[in-house]
């Protein structure tokens, strides 16, 4: 029997009931995986220091020009997800940066942000089958939608 994969976050309440915890698919773990090692800075894992990618650092870097930011990007993360999530290979990524305008209408303030949508290909090395992620970032301070 294969092992199982955990959804997260983890429900604790369910181990002290005796309850198994929720589980998942492969391709949800490792989609699971890739928003951890998005959302995990270089040197916060104790014991793994370069675990994680270099979004943080360049979250507040000033983009003054967009392609090579949206190129250093996606080699960083390319290159931590390929060394950080053995279950997929021919890692690809996809970077785009473009400004969003939210609306606070109670307020009356309009924002303009920057998004950052991150699309991550690849295949799976247990099936073979194509493996696809997405998610959209907005920087500075860094946040999902």
């Amino acid at each position: 029997m294969s092992n199982p994969y955990y959804k997260k976050p983890f429900d604790f309440t369910r181990i002290f009931s005796n309850n198994t915890l929720e589980s998942c698919n492969i391709g949800m773990s490792i989609s699971q995986h890739i928003e951890l090692i998005i959302f995990t800075r270089f040197g916060e894992h104790r014991f793994v220091p370069d675990y994680g990618c270099e979004v943080w650092e360049l979250d507040f870097e000033l983009i003054v020009n967009q392609m090579m930011w949206e190129d250093k990007m996606c080699k960083s993360l390319a290159k931590s997800i390929a060394g950080q999530e053995t279950r997929i290979y021919n890692i690809e990524v996809e970077i785009n940066v473009r400004d969003v305008e939210k609306v606070f209408p109670l307020k009356r303030i309009t924002e303009i942000k920057k998004q950052v949508d991150i699309i991550v290909t690849g295949k799976m090395l247990s099936t073979g089958e194509n493996y696809v992620f997405n998610t959209a970032l907005f920087l500075s301070p860094l946040s999902t939608q």
